[in-house]
């Protein structure tokens, strides 16, 4: 049985052969000696069961039986193998199975919690209270069972805690069970099932328990309830669990209370998962007997935490009232002598007084005198809860728990460490706030340590906030070794938990060592999946493996290093806040993640970096809700980004643009745009900041309302290039590079200068030796050693260099290569050589040459991975696809038309290969804004056809194979077979429906036979007859079907597509954008066929001169020093502008006024609450200063009687006016 079985509350049922070892340790109490209770004529024995229920051995024990005249449980009862265990239904509930077991009263209550635990699943608590009192048949009051529902259900409903009651059908524990029932609907399953009532009941005194005896235990045993709507010993069946404890006796109380407390103390000494405090155990008193002071004084020896609940009635009452009004100590006598024992004396009778007050007709008064004076002495270990009072019964639980740890805790611990670790298990960061982290307190380092690693292993973003803000400094938290303990904290059940576990088992069968945990090599490969070549590998410079290592050498090169050891754990983190939330975000936790992405640097890369690895992730998850939820935040982090962003481009556009560009070193020198890209996050590059810098790039160093005939023009004729008839960006002087003007309205509010792409360009261009990158900052000039070319040089370089010139150029090459192709195919392509190929092929030949050429360069030279990294790369793009099929089609036909036998093959393949070459335009659109979008619906309408053509293959066989074997009784050739099946119902789609044949009642102007043997030579045999209704009705539904229902519903599909992608072809529009600028960007200026002359010149750069290409890094600028501090200072200022003002947004909202109305509220019933308590308390001084005005009033009168002492002047008179003045101040 798994967890989530357990926490769904299903019950595993386990065969019976496997229970066998229950009775083995668990046993039962059965009488062996009959003690005859004097009040019942020998009829019953002290245990409460008749003299025919006892054994023969119990009844001929005579001298066992004349000398004893108590009954006690450990000697006069002996043990033997339970008989009552299992699974428990309540007959009529409708409700799940409960769990029960009958055990001896004197079993080992570790024995039991582990059962519970281990077999019975049950969740481990992080609080246990234990409701006594209230067992008698007097009615508990209404608002008692309001306390019971609102404020302890709810609140062990908050914490995950066991409710522990005698689980019986009358008082308090039928309260507690109703209050259970009543609270489930209200909220889910999984937070329900947090709250597990248990009820410890003694075993005698459970009504119908016959019901549950089976010697091989009951799965389950139906237990059946009467008068359910009455008070009554059965149990009840809001229970989860029931033990039953027996300790010999039928029908008495009280055989449960020793075990009871035992058990509590046992839990109270354990620890509730990763938690650094053992599990609270918190009593809860409520009315109750004076049967139950024995029980309370021998729990308070054991520094039990009690809450009393005031005004319940009974013994609460009474605790209640000793422990806020007795006093320990009096006012002395003016002239009494001291006596040893005088307050004792004192305080015994004040006690007595109030015992005597609410149990007036008590027999043994002398007794429970004793027992409550022994309680009163340890009332600090005693809370009294007010139903009128300020705080939340939960809150009262706290303070009452905490108050109980501060007796415990040594002389040089923070007495309030105890309350913050409840307060963290708790997850109530309301009163860490108002009780712990209000001023008063000055905590430690070490004080915070544990409870932060508590919250952030059970994912309580609230709390690390708390303690960040409170002066943790993360720096010092945060160390590899501690990493890998918070990723070691993840559930196997969870998907990064898996994917983690499995290479982990990687790493082990390398190693051998079975006792490995995950490091941070196992993230490092995680991260490294997920996130693909967008950036270097994380944690690989911690362990010291070099990057470039292959996977293989890497694993041994870390089990070297972990079989050491490993220094690096207690090296701190250099970036902790991106550590944590990289391990929030494989976790999926929202709320953990968003506060580390708030924390961390570079926040726009951050959120996008976030977006990417759950967009990974969600495409693993198999479950559908928590697919849906990675998909939820990767779309918020992709919005958080976008508007991060556009905050920072609304503030300054131009360092707007470097950050789009920036080499990231938090990032492994990923860039916002490649992030972006991989992340597919449309959204973001929709954005014109983003849109402006593509923009920019596109153009170059023209402007960019350059008319395209322009371009054309100006490609013809080139010496067009240095008039006036392309704007070009001026220089403000000579000695500057080509600056841009502001290309935006935002540029020209802000006054900045907005680089162009000559900043980039001439940074990661293709011409190496050109000038170097300036700083892209405001009238920064370029670098004095730079080259400076001549006028028509510089010209032509600002035409040729930008992308879009280098598009134009391969539109024009591109439609001419059509043109040639064309014309080869239809009027020069000639016969095998030697008579052929013409000059014309020869021409085409060397044209296709130059585009493999490109290819392999764009593919295999291009980049510094591997050679599989990128051949992987170049396939994941369909475009690149197109071009492999196209030139394979070539090189095929080229082939085939070389032999004559082979001839025509070859022609038909080139012919095919021409309709996939002029295909390819199709990418070209993807430049235009509105046929770009188009390109997107074309896709998914192609996706969507091939779903309608599987239902049209069903229709169309089926119609096909029918109709074909009613018109023709005996037909062997395939050929009329083929085309009679499936290709003449594809022609009635659309109309072409011959009449004729299918229907026999019209003339066939057709030779045909019946003669077997000449259908066997190929003869046409002639239709049959007798089914021709039949034809005719199944080519009706045929039409019907395909020409209404399946096209209408393609139509329909087609319909959604479009309105689908066009309400944001917009967005698509821009994003694919981006993949067509960095093509044509990254593209040598020349076209196919010249474009060989570029490969020449790259050939002789790379191999000769040695020249490093820096076009591999794109779209990339490497800041470093100041610029790039500089540059992360303004992107966080931007973010914590932002931040700010989602923050007062959200604080604008309905709900969130709500909430601070209702903290005022609260604010003011407890300040109402704090006046109520004041009020009391002068009332008490109020009375004892009554007291002594009287006593000072005696003992004048007694002096003044008295001639011992004589005095002339006479004793002083009340002035009424002073003391009405007095009071009134």
């Amino acid at each position: 049985m798994n967890e989530k079985e357990a926490e769904e509350g299903t019950v595993a049922v386990m065969p019976k052969q496997d229970l066998s070892w229950i009775p083995v340790f668990f046993k039962k109490r059965v009488c062996t000696t009959f003690v005859e209770d004097s009040f019942s004529n020998g009829g019953l024995c002290q245990c409460g069961a008749t003299r025919d229920f006892h054994p023969s051995v119990a009844l001929g024990d005579y001298f066992s039986t004349a000398i004893v005249c108590h009954w006690d449980s450990t000697q006069h009862s002996s043990e033997q193998p339970t008989d009552a265990y299992g699974e428990l239904e309540f007959a009529g509930a409708g409700k799940r199975h409960s769990y029960f077991l009958r055990f001896s009263s004197t079993t080992d209550p570790s024995r039991v919690f582990d059962f519970m635990r281990e077999h019975w699943k049950l969740r481990q608590p992080n609080l246990v209270v234990s409701v006594v009192g209230g067992e008698g048949r007097s009615k508990v009051k209404s608002w008692v069972r309001d306390v019971l529902k609102q404020g302890l259900v709810k609140a062990a409903q908050s914490t995950g805690a066991w409710i522990i009651t005698a689980g019986l059908r009358e008082g308090i524990g039928r309260c507690v069970g109703e209050a259970v029932r009543d609270h489930a609907p209200a909220v889910s399953s999984a937070t329900f099932n947090k709250v597990v009532p248990i009820g410890i009941a003694p075993w005698g005194l459970v009504h119908n328990r016959q019901q549950l005896v089976n010697p091989e235990g009951s799965f389950p045993a139906k237990y059946f309830v009467q008068n359910a709507t009455r008070d009554s010993w059965c149990l009840d069946n809001n229970y989860k669990a029931f033990l039953l404890v027996d300790d010999g006796t039928v029908g008495r109380k009280g055989g449960e209370v020793s075990f009871r407390g035992r058990l509590e103390d046992h839990i109270s000494r354990q620890r509730p998962g990763s938690a650094s405090i053992e599990i609270p155990v918190l009593n809860m008193l409520i009315s109750g007997e004076t049967s139950m002071v024995e029980a309370l004084d021998t729990s308070l020896m054991n520094s039990m935490p009690w809450l009393v609940l005031a005004g319940s009635g009974g013994l609460a009452n009474l605790v209640s009232d000793i422990v806020e009004n007795v006093q320990s100590a009096s006012v002395p006598v003016l002239g009494a002598e001291k006596e040893e024992g005088t307050p004792n004396v004192e305080l015994r009778e004040r006690i007595a007084t109030k015992v005597k007050k609410y149990f007036p007709s008590e027999r043994d008064m002398d007794k429970l005198v004793d027992k409550v004076l022994s309680i009163y002495q340890k009332k600090d270990l005693i809370s009294i809860y007010h139903a009128e009072g300020a705080d939340d019964f939960d809150t009262v639980m706290l303070k009452v728990l905490v108050q109980a740890s501060k007796q415990r805790v040594s002389v040089t611990t923070n007495p309030y460490v105890d309350e913050l670790k409840l307060a963290v298990t708790w997850n109530r960061v309301d009163i860490a706030k108002s009780e712990l982290f209000n001023g008063n307190i000055d905590w430690k380092y070490e004080d915070i340590e544990d409870s932060m690693t508590d919250a952030l292993m059970n994912n309580k973003p609230q709390f690390v906030r708390l303690f960040i803000d409170n002066g943790l400094n993360i720096l010092d938290y945060l160390s590899y070794g501690r990493l890998e303990d918070l990723y070691n904290s993840i559930s196997d059940t969870s998907l990064a938990g898996t994917l983690l576990q499995h290479l982990l088992d990687e790493r082990k069968n390398e190693s051998s060592d079975q006792t490995c945990r995950v490091s941070v090599y196992e993230v490092c490969q995680l991260l490294e999946d997920l996130l693909g070549e967008v950036c270097q590998p994380f944690y690989k410079s911690v362990l010291k493996v070099d990057p470039a290592s292959t996977r293989r050498k890497a694993l041994k090169k870390v089990c070297a290093v972990l079989k050491e050891d490993c220094r690096y754990r207690k090296v701190m983190c250099k970036h902790p806040w991106l550590c944590l939330f990289l391990w929030a975000v494989l976790q999926n936790h929202s709320e953990m993640a968003i506060f580390c992405w708030e924390m961390c640097g570079e926040s726009v890369l951050t959120a996008l970096g976030g977006c990417k690895l759950l967009r990974e992730l969600s495409k693993l998850e198999i479950e559908t809700e928590a697919k849906l939820s990675m998909k939820e935040l990767a779309m918020k982090f992709e919005c958080m980004a976008h508007d991060v962003f556009s905050t920072c481009y609304q503030t300054k556009a131009s360092y707007s643009y470097k950050l789009l560009i920036r080499k990231s070193h938090l990032w492994g020198d990923a860039t916002c745009l490649k992030m972006a890209m991989a992340a597919d996050a449309r959204f973001f590059f929709s954005h014109d900041g983003v849109q402006s810098l593509l923009s920019q790039i596109w153009w170059g160093d023209m402007e960019r309302g350059t008319e395209l005939w322009k371009l054309v023009l100006t490609m013809i004729i080139p010496p067009l290039l240095y008039t006036n008839l392309i704007d070009f960006k001026k220089a403000e002087n000579a000695e500057e590079s080509v600056m841009a003007p502001p290309s935006s309205a935002t540029d020209c509010h802000y006054g900045e200068t907005v680089f162009s792409f000559a900043d980039i360009k001439h940074h990661e261009g293709d011409h190496e030796d050109s000038n170097n990158i300036r700083r892209l900052t405001k009238g920064t000039a370029i670098n004095s050693q730079s080259k400076k070319w001549p006028f028509w040089v510089s010209r032509w370089k600002q035409y040729w260099y930008a992308p879009v010139s280098s598009f134009i150029g391969n539109l024009v090459m591109y439609f001419i290569f059509l043109f040639l192709y064309a014309y080869v195919l239809l009027v020069d392509f000639k016969q095998p050589p030697p008579e052929g190929p013409a000059v014309s092929e020869y021409v085409l030949y060397f044209w296709v040459f130059t585009i493999v050429c490109e290819e392999i360069r764009e593919t295999f030279i291009v980049g510094s991975k591997t050679f599989s990294q990128r051949l992987m790369l170049y396939v994941q793009d369909v475009w690149n696809k197109f071009d492999v099929l196209a030139i394979s089609l070539f090189i095929a036909g080229l082939c085939c038309r070389m032999f004559s036998w082979s001839f025509n093959m070859g022609r038909g393949i080139l012919c095919v290969d021409y309709m996939v070459f002029t295909l390819r335009l199709i990418h070209i659109f993807a430049i235009h804004r509105q046929l770009g979008p188009k390109i997107i619906i074309l896709g998914k309408m192609i996706k969507d056809a091939f779903f309608f053509l599987f239902f049209l293959a069903v229709w169309l066989s089926a119609y096909g194979v029918a109709n074909q074997a009613l018109l023709y009784q005996y037909d062997p050739s395939p050929d009329r077979a083929f085309r009679r099946v499936l290709y003449r119902p594809y022609l009635h789609i659309f109309g072409q429906i011959p009449v004729e044949e299918i229907d026999t009642g019209k003339y066939w102007d057709r030779d045909c036979t019946d003669n077997l043997t000449l259908i066997n030579e190929g003869k046409e045999p002639c239709r049959d007859t007798s089914h021709n209704w039949l034809v005719v009705i199944l080519l009706v539904i045929f039409l019907l079907v395909t020409n209404i229902l399946l096209v209408n519903l393609l139509i329909a599909t087609f319909s959604y597509t479009f309105s689908k992608v066009q309400e944001r072809s917009d967005t698509y529009w821009k994003f694919q954008r981006y993949n067509l600028i960095v093509e044509y960007h990254s593209r040598p200026t020349l076209a196919p066929p010249f474009i060989i002359l570029s490969h020449i010149n790259l050939l002789i750069k790379r191999n000769l001169r040695k020249v490093p290409s820096t076009k591999i890094h794109r779209f990339a600028v490497e800041l470093k020093g100041r610029d790039a501090n500089k540059l992360v200072k303004w992107e966080t200022l931007q973010k914590e502008n932002f931040l700010a003002l989602e923050n007062k947004k959200r604080r604008g909202t309905d709900s969130e006024r709500l909430k601070r109305m209702t903290s005022k509220v609260d604010s003011v019933i407890k300040q109402v609450g704090e006046i109520r308590d004041v009020d009391r308390r002068l009332r008490a001084l109020e009375s004892d200063m009554e007291y002594c005005t009287s006593s000072l009033q005696w003992i004048m009168e007694a002096l003044s009687q008295s001639s011992t002492v004589k005095s002339t002047k006479a004793h002083p008179t009340r002035k009424a006016p002073v003391i009405s003045a007095s009071i009134e101040k």
